[in-house]
């Protein structure tokens, strides 16, 4: 008989038979994350910003999976989040919610952020990782690094001459001025004389950057990843002009602390490859697979076409360099904040070389410089031409793309909010997401006792023990190539065989 959708579907005043546990899919990302994850931990890092009277605030732990949910299925606001809360059966099981409990306020998040602070998140991150090292996941030896812009929450029509701050009236600005007083010296801005003369009214700790030939607003998230399993094991954030270079020292410090493993190698592309990197990983016992950023810059603009710096050879006994034209050049200066000293040959010497159109285009001659430590400088620069360093950049080239280009499914190009700490809320709960789906990846839940023992058994001798039970020569005959299936029917008496013998 047809069935007929009732004219007035009225819902049910109880439902005896629902229950959210079996609307959620074994195979959940959530519901393996939720078994994972302890979320548990947020309650002793943020008890310090809570009081002991008033009214009770929503639980820490679902504040921290509502802010993983944010950035899990990449949602628009956290308006949206609470609006889509109701209807998402899956988030509110993953939030211990029922179908009839209260939905918080959009306002508990960015408070809670504000509450908080940037360390418990920062702890958070930190505990992913140390999750990761505790799975073997994480081998530590080898370490990739690289960086890539954040666009800033933050229009370009709100970037002004930090000057004429005075013409505006609003209280807003006037906020805005006070707080450029307290701003760092005009020598230690970032980015140049754009970002030293302006600055944006909206997020004032971004910076100017010019990609693809339009500048924007832009932060700068710096990543040290893992090599064995892609584990982020450390990351910044940093206004959009700050030198990726600068960086390097102290992310490997933050690898170290985070993973409690020592760095052997690092592998990054030439923008790393300076001479304070170089010696630091000297210092430091580490091989730095990073290609010389010099050697790049030799071959490009003014000095293309001219002789490097390898053409000229050094004599250590007289201490002075032989051009290819067969000239000496000697000590003149010693330059002090390069730590170099500069070689020349004489004045007139150089005017008339046949060589020196290939030599230089400087008026003055041409100059080789020596750093005061270059015979570790040598060391570290044949290291980093050598074929393993070869073979690591070109593995560097696609693991760090996809690091980021997964981050890209959460928003991560994008910041959701405004500010230097709010930002890096946002990068510690991206990098954090990714370890957690590559440690639920690679974590295999523990199998039962009997399915371990039944891979253990040969089939043959399976089916052999099995022919002695009737039911189990009924269903080997009939579901020859299903012996667990066969096993399952008959594990009474697959047991009694197994005590027999």
């Amino acid at each position: 008989m047809m069935g007929y959708e009732p004219k007035e579907n009225q819902g049910k005043l109880f439902y005896y038979g629902f229950h959210l546990e079996k609307r959620v899919s074994p195979d959940h990302p959530l519901r393996k994350i939720a078994k994972q994850i302890d979320f548990d931990f947020i309650y002793e890092e943020v008890k310090e910003h809570y009081g002991m009277k008033g009214n009770v605030s929503v639980p820490p732990t679902i504040i921290l999976k509502l802010m993983l949910l944010l950035i899990f299925y990449n949602v628009r606001s956290e308006r949206e989040l609470m609006a889509t809360l109701p209807v998402r059966l899956d988030w509110m099981w993953f939030l211990g919610y029922d179908l009839d409990d209260d939905i918080p306020d959009h306002s508990v998040l960015s408070k809670a952020r504000a509450r908080w602070g940037v360390e418990a998140f920062k702890n958070f991150f930190e505990r992913i990782v140390w999750q990761c090292v505790q799975a073997g996941l994480v081998d530590g030896s080898k370490l990739f690094m690289d960086s890539s812009l954040v666009q800033a929450n933050a229009s370009n029509d709100s970037v002004v001459n930090r000057e004429s701050l005075k013409r505006y009236l609003n209280r807003s600005y006037r906020e805005l001025e006070a707080r450029l007083e307290e701003s760092p010296e005009e020598e230690d801005l970032p980015g140049g004389p754009v970002n030293r003369s302006r600055i944006s009214t909206t997020d004032p700790e971004a910076s100017v950057v010019r990609q693809g030939g339009k500048a924007k607003l832009y932060y700068k998230v710096h990543r040290a990843v893992d090599g064995k399993n892609e584990i982020i094991t450390a990351t910044e954030v940093t206004p959009g002009q700050v030198n990726e270079a600068q960086r390097l020292s102290s992310l490997i410090e933050r690898h170290r602390l985070n993973t409690e493993k020592v760095v052997e190698t690092v592998v990054a592309d030439s923008k790393y490859g300076t001479v304070e990197n170089y010696l630091d990983c000297f210092d430091l016992g580490i091989k730095a697979h990073i290609p010389d950023l010099k050697k790049k810059q030799d071959n490009t603009g003014s000095r293309e076409g001219i002789f490097g710096e390898e053409a000229f050879e050094y004599d250590s006994n007289t201490d002075t360099y032989r051009c290819p034209a067969g000239q000496m050049m000697k000590i003149r200066r010693h330059q002090k904040k390069r730590k170099a000293f500069e070689y020349l040959c004489a004045s007139d010497v150089a005017a008339a070389c046949s060589l020196r159109d290939q030599c230089t285009r400087s008026k003055t001659g041409r100059s080789v410089k020596r750093h005061e430590r270059q015979e570790e400088l040598n060391l570290m620069r044949q290291e980093a031409q050598s074929k393993p360093a070869q073979k690591d950049l070109r593995i560097r080239q696609y693991l760090m793309e996809r690091t980021f280009a997964r981050a890209t499914r959460y928003g991560f190009k994008q910041a959701r909010w405004r500010n230097l700490w709010r930002v890096l809320i946002q990068e510690y709960l991206t990098a954090s997401l990714q370890n957690i789906l590559v440690l639920i990846g690679n974590v295999k839940e523990q199998r039962p006792v009997e399915a371990i023992k039944i891979q253990k058994v040969n089939r043959k001798k399976l089916l052999r023990r099995l022919g002695n039970c009737v039911w189990g020569e009924f269903f080997s005959t009939i579901f020859p190539n299903r012996f667990l299936f066969t096993y399952r029917f008959c594990k009474l008496c697959f047991e009694q065989q197994a005590l027999k013998n």
